[in-house]
């Protein structure tokens, strides 16, 4: 499965059922999350404009950059916000057998239980590619597979900044799950689009949480 596409239709959201693409509820609660880091600098960029709004979010961690970055970890839940499992190597589910593929999600694990006590049970694949065998057996370990309702396509050194929020601004809808990444290859995106975004969906009346 691969869903690299900037809005989630409702068709694959019904088919793909056992996935989380959106939380629907009536308090207007809007989900942020970032992917691929902690990076020092990026993510501390992130956490900062988070901050200054006062609002939370959830980061979908690489282990690899949690072992190597654990002040910058430490400081996202230090902060109140919620984190998940992204892989330790950021695999491509397609092309890694599942073997494989959930002992790199275990390796993950650990680093994130050497540094939060608190244990959550949410997991987002990288590039959105995972086999069916995978989801099952990462869902019988307990977690939610997390994907998005709107992909804002910060990564894409193809698209211009102006683009990247028009994704955000123009999809998200009550419920939607957006998705940023704070990673090098995204900062120039990321740093435009971010803030200019949570302005406007605030001045639409939304509201941010963390997914739990």
């Amino acid at each position: 499965m691969n869903f690299n596409w900037v809005k989630t239709n409702s068709l694959i959201k019904k088919v793909f059922n056992n996935l989380v693409w959106d939380i629907p509820n009536s308090d207007k609660k809007i989900f942020l999350t970032f992917d691929d880091g902690p990076i020092p600098e990026i993510t501390e960029w992130v956490l900062d404009i988070l901050k200054s709004e006062e609002i939370k979010a959830t980061f979908f961690c690489i282990g690899d950059n949690i072992k190597k970055h654990p002040e910058v970890y430490k400081r996202i839940l230090a902060e109140g916000h919620q984190t998940g499992n992204h892989t330790f190597n950021h695999l491509n589910g397609w092309k890694t057998k599942t073997n494989h593929y959930i002992d790199n999600f275990k390796l993950c694990e650990t680093e994130c239980l050497k540094l939060n006590s608190e244990h959550s049970f949410l997991f987002r694949p990288p590039y959105g590619k995972i086999k069916p065998s995978q989801t099952k057996a990462i869902r019988n370990l307990g977690y939610k597979i997390i994907m998005w309702d709107v992909l804002s396509y910060d990564f894409d050194p193809n698209i211009i900044p102006e683009k990247c929020l028009k994704n955000v601004i123009s999809n998200t809808e009550q419920g939607s799950i957006i998705v940023f990444h704070d990673s090098k290859k995204a900062e120039k995106n990321l740093k435009y689009a971010l803030p200019k975004a949570i302005q406007i969906l605030k001045n639409k009346g939304f509201v941010f949480d963390v997914i739990s």
